[in-house]
């Protein structure tokens, strides 16, 4: 543990978004689960890992922690529970490309429910990255169609929504803790695997897998970034969280060679560039 606290943040950042670019990967691996049975063993694995964490990190203390986070951490959670089962829904149903470039359009909704609920203005750099994302976004669409990926794709915009939307909170609630909050997420996703499956046995492989998401992949991921993003800039942990649109396709290019359409980069390159121009405007409106 001290040693990853003695570790950069920015690296930190930067392992956390390599492990959670293995998501597409790890999802399209199982053999015979359903995408509900994946969400609900991906789901306990990772509210181990975070329960463990609270445990070695508060001690004594750590039931506490989550009865601290009160009613907006309880509501937090249960959004991000929806985005992890949107997540898993999308990755199952669109390919990796689609699902990852879509995802990162979470800076662009912030900035769009920041205007609605939080009154922030709106100026032009803003107002050209959300025209840009989404012109990104159709042309992408465009080339994926078919029935299936059309409600992978829907779905993959609730992970965006979903943590523009907790962003949106902790802003509110500026003491929240993110760490039990994502221990309430974990619970929740977990439920709805487990109400939406008719059965929730699964292989030993594909247990395994379930293991390997919810520890290594989210669980771990989520907690390097946490405690990278303590010490490192937002906008430059916006920047490095894009090493996940970038690497996510290219594994599942490499290993399972799920090759995205010219079209697809090139919506997904106008995507990223997008984020980009938000972060950029982010970070001058501080500095002025």
């Amino acid at each position: 543990m001290n040693f990853i606290l003695k570790t950069p943040g920015p690296l930190l950042v930067f392992l956390g978004a390599c492990c959670l670019s293995f998501g597409g990967l790890i999802v399209k691996s199982f053999e015979g689960s359903t995408l509900w049975q994946i969400l609900f063993w991906r789901s306990i694995f990772f509210s181990i890992t975070i329960l463990l964490f609270l445990v070695f990190t508060y001690k004594l203390k750590f039931i506490n922690s989550i009865f601290k986070s009160g009613i907006p951490g309880l509501l937090g959670g249960f959004i991000l529970s929806l985005g992890y089962a949107g997540y898993v829904f999308a990755m199952y149903n669109t390919t990796v490309a689609n699902a990852n470039f879509i995802i990162q359009t979470q800076t662009i909704f912030l900035a769009i429910f920041g205007y609605f609920f939080l009154k922030e203005k709106i100026n032009k750099l803003t107002l050209a990255s959300i025209v840009l994302a989404f012109a990104g976004i159709f042309l992408m669409l465009g080339n994926s169609l078919t029935p299936g990926q059309i409600e992978g794709n829907i779905a993959a915009f609730i992970m965006p929504i979903s943590f523009a939307v907790l962003i949106l909170i902790v802003r509110k609630y500026p003491n929240i803790d993110m760490i039990p909050l994502q221990l309430i997420a974990g619970i929740g996703a977990l439920l709805i695997g487990y109400i939406m499956s008719p059965k929730i046995i699964i292989s030993s492989h594909d247990i395994f897998l379930g293991f390997i998401a919810g520890f290594f992949q989210v669980g771990f991921g989520f907690i390097l970034i946490t405690i990278g993003a303590r010490t490192t800039a937002a906008a430059l942990v916006g920047i490095i969280m894009l090493t996940e649109a970038v690497l996510g396709p290219l594994w599942a290019w490499l290993f399972i060679s799920e090759k995205p359409p010219i079209v697809v980069l090139i919506g997904g390159s106008i995507v990223i560039g997008a984020v980009l121009l938000q972060l950029a405007n982010r970070k001058v409106e501080k500095k002025i």
